[in-house]
């Protein structure tokens, strides 16, 4: 199993060109281009690969014709690089430009792949979800996923149609086309990914986490629970640290806090702090928190303040021994938030393999909008 991605966008990655490639003198240029692409691709040398691609697109233009199956392979590359490239912020003027011009490549490669395949070859799905994921606007990467998924079950390839679904799930989920159609898509290929793939297959353990992770979001923790106990399962048994792990095991110490089951939520707590690279000066963070009951005399009094303390972190990732150490705003605000802390649940810190008793500060914040 690979470490890529969650949701791979190139399914039928091109990294090879058409059988049509035959070298000529005047495509020296060209053919170094494309080798330094191919080096490039083969260390995984992020930054080339992108600058090669491009490179070896441009150069390209001019040894192929625009509708080529060639210039179409050669496009899905340059295209696949950008993505892994991207700045992740969407917030920046550089991500827009790029992500357009990814989405530019995606679509010539599309229509030059329905002139030599057909409008319902599998080839297609490449170029689909290529243009789907590099849409600006969510409902023109939905009519995109919707072909792909027509083209996926014409093709019977459930592996495909699995794949296209939980892409569609990812990217349209955040946005303000999630609907429970898109859920549903999820669902949908986990259901497949269980079907055909073994239960430690990277690609049905990743499923069973998201379909785990929307059942506990929907509070459907009977549902949620199994599917994320699973996800713990298979990631100790791969034997490597992966996000989605860690996720988890905090929704299982939520999930657990929440039903007051302390003593199976522990055991969450101490994954979650052997997993992590504790820094000396490193601050706990909580992985369960509760919120404190607001003074009714402060708030009808529109009163604000704040309490911090210093906290002791056993080794089993409970609050022990709070201590007020500074507070202003009166003292109900510093009651309620020390009847709040004992129901905070931490990482413990781990020193040379063991989990061992911490020291950590933190500030609660009492505000009322006037």
């Amino acid at each position: 199993m690979s470490h890529g991605k969650m949701l791979p966008i190139a399914y039928f990655f091109a990294l090879t060109l058409g059988t049509s490639f035959i070298l000529h003198a005047s495509e020296n240029s060209f053919a170094k281009a494309y080798s330094d692409y191919q080096a490039a691709v083969e260390k995984g040398d992020t930054a080339n690969i992108e600058a090669s691609a491009k490179t070896a697109y441009q150069l390209g233009e001019a040894q192929y014709a625009k509708d080529s199956i060639d210039l179409a392979n050669l496009a899905i590359n340059w295209a696949s690089a950008i993505e892994n490239q991207v700045a992740p912020n969407p917030f920046i003027e550089t991500h827009f430009q790029q992500t357009a011009k990814a989405n530019e490549l995606y679509k010539l490669a599309l229509a030059n792949y329905k002139i030599h395949y057909g409008k319902q070859a599998l080839e297609l799905i490449d170029p689909l979800l290529g243009a789907a994921q590099t849409a600006a606007k969510a409902k023109v990467a939905k009519d995109y996923f919707l072909d792909a998924m027509a083209v996926a079950e014409k093709s019977d390839n459930k592996k495909v149609l699995a794949d296209v679904k939980m892409a569609a799930f990812s990217r349209l989920s955040k946005t303000e086309l999630y609907t429970r159609d898109v859920r549903n898509y999820a669902f949908d290929a986990y259901d497949i990914y269980k079907e055909i793939l073994p239960e430690n297959a990277l690609e049905r353990v990743k499923a069973t986490y998201i379909v785990g992770a929307v059942e506990f979001a929907d509070k459907h923790d009977n549902k949620a629970e199994p599917l994320l106990l699973e996800v713990v399962k298979q990631f100790d048994a791969l034997n490597f640290s992966h996000p989605y792990a860690l996720s988890a095991h905090a929704y299982l110490v939520e999930l657990y806090e929440r039903q007051n089951k302390r003593e199976q939520s522990t055991a969450h707590c101490i994954a979650i702090g052997k997993m992590r690279p504790w820094a000396d000066a490193q601050e706990q963070q909580p992985i369960f928190r509760t919120v404190p009951d607001y003074p009714m005399s402060y708030a009808q009094r529109k009163k604000s303040g704040w309490v911090e303390l210093n906290l002791t972190i056993d080794e089993m990732g409970f609050v022990k021994n709070p201590e007020i150490t500074n507070s202003e705003g009166g003292a109900l605000f510093e009651k309620e938030t020390l009847k709040m802390i004992d129901k905070w649940r931490y990482a413990p810190k781990f020193e040379d393999g063991k989990p061992v008793t911490a020291q950590t500060m933190i500030r609660v914040e009492y505000k009322i909008d006037k």
